[in-house]
């Protein structure tokens, strides 16, 4: 089977990449590059050293000898997209190519308008792709389970049964997303779902958790193969920004009380849920839902992990509770469902201390990287 992975170059594509290539898929990656011009914007690093993209492909041919294809380009270029098609002609296609951080998509007006025409439009291009050049081909597009927000009731897996006036019916759940990044995946969603009630497209909309970790089996193999890892305010994740805090003795950062409920999963899970997805593909006229994380913890839940397992190494790990440069509820309910993808034989890998330990020493091993003026948060939901 040939699977073209869209934004290849990224924290989880590129895990993924190699994933399925060493599971015996023929892999294509697409990617503009943006993401390292986005760094750049900023004044941004990962704290792990990454190579040029046909360094790490070149790599991976040499360490595994599988051939990963690579295409340069832009997505919202529809005449760059359709020669791909024509060129790979791909069998599933995995989406990661978007901007994907809400700080980013919050910072200002051109930084919302870029993140929904990236998204939106390139979604967009993709379902018009797929229609017509290959009408079978399976989407497995990366959503978010910031789509749904944090809602009084329990999250089910994007649809619903309603019963109103007497009449039911099974609707797609609610949305409350909480960033113009979040409401550009609704968009996807909503045009997800209506190419494949129309056109007879099939898809999975994968609604991710918090991911954290850096190795995977195929990251491991070689230094120039391994992945990125963010700290700063703007792409930096909870607890990878909590564990190069506490690598370099800065308090972690607990935006408000802490109480905010996320779901969250292994790096190692990410890439385990694409193959799933791809080996049981949705029937054509479907968009299925998968919620894709393991485990919910709180912020705060999260920052105490980190406090203990930096004691276990020796270090002092102070937490700070710091204003909350978002718009959120801070206390609220979360119970969301996860069955989908276990049904389909995900066996997780659940937070331990041993992962915690891990991160912090990779933090540690790699501190000298890191730029203390990227640690607190810069961008205000309120401007």
């Amino acid at each position: 089977m040939k699977v073209l992975v869209i934004g290849g170059d990224g924290y989880c594509g590129w895990a993924t990449a190699l994933h399925l290539a060493n599971k015996g898929y023929e892999v294509g990656v697409l990617d503009s590059l943006i993401r390292r011009h986005w760094d750049n914007e900023l004044g941004v690093a990962t704290l792990t050293p990454i190579a040029p993209i046909q360094q790490r492909i070149s790599k991976w041919q040499a360490v595994s000898g599988q051939k990963i294809e690579l295409f340069v380009g832009d997505i919202t270029n529809y005449e760059f997209l359709q020669g791909v098609f024509r060129s790979f002609t791909p069998d599933a296609l995995v989406h990661f190519g978007e901007q994907r951080s809400a700080p980013f998509s919050m910072i200002d007006r051109e930084h919302a308008v870029l993140t929904q025409v990236n998204n939106v439009v390139g979604t967009l291009n993709l379902l018009y792709a797929i229609k017509e050049h290959n009408p079978d081909c399976h989407l497995v597009k990366l959503g978010t389970m910031g789509e749904y927000g944090t809602p009084n009731i329990d999250i089910e897996e994007g649809y619903i049964t309603i019963e109103h006036n007497g009449r039911k019916d099974t609707l797609p759940y609610p949305k409350q997303p909480g960033s113009f990044y979040h409401l550009s995946k609704v968009h996807d969603s909503h045009n997800i779902h209506f190419a494949c009630r129309t056109w007879g497209l099939r898809a999975t909309d994968l609604n991710q958790g918090v991911v954290y970790g850096v190795l995977t089996e195929e990251t491991g193999t070689d230094e120039m193969l391994i992945n990125r890892l963010d700290y700063d305010g703007v792409f930096g994740t909870a607890l990878n920004r909590f564990c190069i805090q506490a690598a370099i003795g800065h308090p972690l950062t607990v935006y408000g009380t802490g109480g905010q409920t996320r779901s969250f999963l292994d790096i190692r899970d990410t890439v385990r849920c694409i193959e799933l997805a791809i080996a049981t593909p949705a029937e054509a006229g479907k968009m299925r839902v998968f919620n894709q994380f393991t485990e919910l913890f709180s912020i705060r839940d999260l920052a105490m992990l980190v406090q203990k397992a930096g004691a276990t190494l020796g270090v002092k790990v102070e937490v700070q509770n710091i204003d909350n440069p978002r718009v959120e509820a801070e206390e609220h309910y979360f119970n969301a469902k996860n069955t989908n993808l276990l049904d389909l034989g995900l066996q997780p890998h659940f937070l331990s201390d041993a992962l915690l330990d891990s991160l912090l020493n990779f933090a540690i091993k790699y501190r000298d990287r890191i730029d203390q003026q990227q640690i607190m948060p810069k961008v205000k939901w309120r401007g």
